[in-house]
C-alpha cells in the first residue's frame, strides 16, 4: 500500500512537472523579439520603446513608453500577452492597437513580451 501511495505521488509531481514546462513554453528570444518590435512595433513606439514613433505624433492617446519601469510594472507577462495578441482594445485600452494574433504565433507574441520586459532594466 504504501509503495502505491509514493507511486501516486511521483506520478502527481511529474505530471504538475509537465504541465508546467507546457505552461511556460520556450524560454523566450529578447533577440527575435527585438526585430519583431523593430518590424512591427516601432512606428508607434519607437525604436527604443518610449512610444515616440513616427505615427505617435498622429494619435490621440500616445504609445505606451516601454522604458518606464513604474508603469509597465502594472502589468504582468501574461496580461502583455493578451495586449499584444487581441488588441488594445480587448484589453481596455487604445483601440488604436491593433490585433496581432493573425500576424504572430505564441511564441513571437512571447519573445515580443521579453523584449518589453527587458527595456526596463536598462
Amino acid at each position: 500500500m504504501r509503495t502505491l501511495s509514493i507511486s501516486i505521488c511521483l506520478l502527481g509531481a511529474v505530471c504538475l512537472s509537465l504541465v508546467s514546462l507546457a505552461v511556460a513554453g520556450p524560454p523566450a528570444d529578447l533577440d527575435a523579439g527585438q526585430a519583431v518590435h523593430k518590424k512591427m512595433c516601432f512606428r508607434c513606439h519607437g525604436e527604443e520603446g518610449k512610444g515616440d514613433g513616427p505615427a505617435s505624433k498622429l494619435l490621440k492617446v500616445k504609445p505606451a513608453d516601454w522604458t518606464d519601469a513604474e508603469r509597465m510594472s502594472q502589468y504582468s507577462t501574461e496580461e502583455l500577452f493578451q495586449l499584444i495578441k487581441l488588441g488594445g482594445e480587448a484589453a481596455g485600452k487604445a483601440k488604436l492597437m491593433p490585433v496581432f494574433s493573425s500576424k504572430l504565433k505564441d511564441p513571437q507574441i512571447n519573445d515580443v513580451v521579453a523584449f518589453l520586459q527587458s527595456l526596463q532594466q536598462k
